[in-house]
């Protein structure tokens, strides 16, 4: 029980890196970025081969890298372009898909085994003993969330957090909302391809399709955090995807120890999951009228 426990919070640390993309891309830019699958495998793929060459840490800020073009991609057939935001996601992402072949060498996958990561360099410091890479999973998680809090409270995040709210705003405080969506899509796409950068070296191996659903339950873990949380400020959205990350992680392992829903019907559970906790404040404003109205009839009786 004690490894499952382990396996989750490192994941839900892991796996936390999506759901702060989506939130800076869905809840301050409010743009439905579907460049996330492609862009995952996009960290991991170029993570995976760097590593494989000899360079783990290199290999993690090539990926953040690819990630901004991967961004920038989508952007500018956004904002240049006029292609629809969730069109430019499609296209980016499909697109993506030969370039993560070619970044692993025109194969479906990569391993790692036996080679060094950026995991098995902590573990040869001896630091966190048996806990090590939980330790280097909640770090780099932990600092990426606190960078992205700072960054949208300097005077560029701000303009960000604007073009989200009222981009004809921003047009007429002499801003250009073409630059900050720029802006916020890049480093959206940096937090998705970090996070794949580090799940690749985690599991030692990536796949073509290691990101087939990865927006789907980057947007779970989100909404299930905000559902604990609400959504009061920065620091609380970013706070909620790294422990709706984790929640959703123990849902999983519980899933997988209690074998209370089989293995194969695990991506059905994560649609219901989402579509409930999308649906939770509806479902909430429902019940509180039905309530109110029992009680009018009640009223009306007496």
């Amino acid at each position: 029980m004690l490894i499952i426990t382990q396996t989750a919070l490192e994941l839900g640390f892991l796996y936390a890196l999506v759901a702060m993309a989506l939130f800076l891309s869905y809840r301050i830019l409010d743009i439905a970025d579907l460049t996330t699958d492609g862009c995952f495998v996009l960290g991991a793929a170029v993570s995976v081969t760097v590593t494989a060459a000899g360079h783990p840490v290199l290999g993690v800020f090539a990926a953040m890298l690819a990630g901004a073009c991967a961004g920038f991609v989508t952007a500018f057939l956004q904002t240049k372009l006029g292609v629809p935001s969730i069109l430019a996601g499609i296209v980016t992402n499909t697109g993506l898909y030969t370039i993560n072949l070619m970044a692993m060498g025109w194969k479906s996958n990569q391993s790692l085994l036996g080679g060094k990561t950026i995991f098995t360099m902590l573990r040869e410091t001896g630091v966190g003993g048996d806990w090590y890479e939980l330790l280097l999973a909640a770090f780099v998680t932990i600092l990426a969330g606190l960078l992205l809090v700072l960054f949208l409270g300097t005077r560029m995040g701000l303009s960000v957090r604007a073009t989200g709210d009222n981009p004809d705003m921003v047009r007429a405080s002499s801003l250009n909302p073409s630059f900050t969506v720029t802006v916020g899509l890049c480093l959206a796409n940096v937090l998705t391809a970090l996070s794949g950068a580090v799940v690749g070296q985690y599991q030692k191996t990536v796949d073509i399709n290691s990101g087939t659903g990865i927006v789907v339950i980057g947007l779970a873990c989100l909404i299930i955090g905000e559902t604990l949380l609400g959504r009061r400020s920065v620091k609380k959205g970013v706070i909620a995807a790294i422990l709706g990350s984790i929640v959703y992680r123990f849902i999983y392992a519980i899933v997988f120890y209690t074998k209370i829903v089989p293995v194969e019907c695990l991506k059905l559970l994560t649609a219901i999951i989402v579509a409930l906790a999308i649906a939770a404040p509806s479902i909430q404003k429902w019940a509180a009228f039905q309530k109110r109205k029992m009680a009018a009839k009640r009223k009306g009786g007496a």
